[in-house]
């Protein structure tokens, strides 16, 4: 693809991208920065984790993303009896009119393009497991067999933050495989009010179809081939590699930090970045959209110790506090 058909693609998507974030806009009010950094997270080709209170239409958001885009898309409550077969499919004994026996795969919900696993950590870790493969290779395996998903996958979890009674937290793998974490807060006053008058009217709003999933595919490939500066990488790798806990980090980081970032961090900070500039029309990322990206990259890929706790330090605090000191760097040099 030379300069001219690149430029023609990029305005195409872009265009596209706009008018599904004004779609979702006008069915989900006012969650303009979730429903922007979802988006990101399909354009760029990862999964996202939904953390929010029950009633901020996280599962509204997906559902709608799916018709938006024209996607195949299925949703699994995950409960505590849920097992790895409910969601990859198992293999069934069937006998023909012949006498003959063999065993014939029956596909799981997994087999389609938008998976919503609701409630994600109230399953246990073997089911939570199911997930892994799919989400990193893009295919299961039952019984030594492969079985390739449908493409474009995504799964978009929810988790509710409140109730953890009955909860599994998720393993630190899995919680890697997700791009970003997004945490979705309570509504304005405003987006309340016209949230109201908007849903419990005689009519509701429906999304409208604006893309494609041939469209999202292009879009992932386009991503990849925006150009990201060095100054720019520069700030994400210090940004990432400051926020381990290794010989030579700083002695706050050490103090405070249990486990830090690996190097999917900086691969999903370089990819959302990118794909955050299509979604604004932007041609190429800046360093506002590392600063914007720090915390739902960051957050679920780190964890801090007690000393950190037992000064009331949060996760998101301790991500400001390591973006600062970066942007300062980068600065300087």
């Amino acid at each position: 693809m030379d300069e001219t058909d690149l430029a023609r693609e990029f305005e195409d998507i872009s265009g596209k991208f706009a008018a599904a974030r004004e779609a979702l806009e006008e069915v989900v009010l006012g969650q303009e920065e979730v429903i922007a950094l979802t988006l990101a997270t399909l354009a760029a080709g990862g999964h996202g984790l939904l953390v929010g209170a029950p009633g901020l239409a996280k599962t509204l958001l997906v559902t709608s993303i799916g018709e938006l885009m024209g996607l195949s898309a299925k949703r699994v409550q995950f409960t505590p009896d849920l097992m790895p077969g409910d969601i990859l499919g198992s293999e069934v004994l069937e006998e023909s009119a012949s006498g003959r026996r063999e065993f014939r795969f029956i596909p799981g919900p997994i087999f389609c393009q938008l998976l919503m696993a609701d409630e994600i950590n109230r399953a246990s870790p073997r089911t939570q497991s199911a997930l892994l493969q799919a989400m990193q290779e893009l295919h299961v395996t039952v019984a030594g067999a492969r079985h390739d998903l449908p493409a474009p996958f995504h799964v978009l979890a929810t988790q509710n933050p409140i109730e953890q009674e009955g909860t599994y937290p998720l393993p630190e793998a899995q919680l890697d495989r997700f791009l970003l974490q997004i945490n979705v807060d309570y509504p304005d006053a405003g987006a309340e009010r016209r949230m109201l008058a908007a849903t419990t009217g005689a009519q509701t709003r429906k999304v409208r179809n604006e893309m494609t999933p041939a469209d999202l595919m292009r879009a992932q490939a386009l991503v990849r081939q925006i150009p990201i500066g060095a100054q720019i990488v520069d700030v994400i790798l210090d940004l990432v590699r400051r926020a381990r806990p290794t010989a030579d980090a700083d002695e706050r980081v050490k103090t405070l930090v249990a486990w830090g970032p690996g190097p999917r961090a900086s691969q999903a900070l370089s990819l959302a970045a990118r794909a955050l500039a299509l979604l604004d029309g932007r041609r190429a990322p800046s360093l506002d959209d590392v600063k914007r990206l720090a915390k739902p990259v960051l957050r679920h890929r780190m964890a801090l110790n007690f000393a950190a706790r037992s000064e009331g330090i949060t996760v998101d605090d301790f991500i400001d506090e390591v973006t600062a000191k970066s942007f300062e760097a980068q600065m300087r040099s």
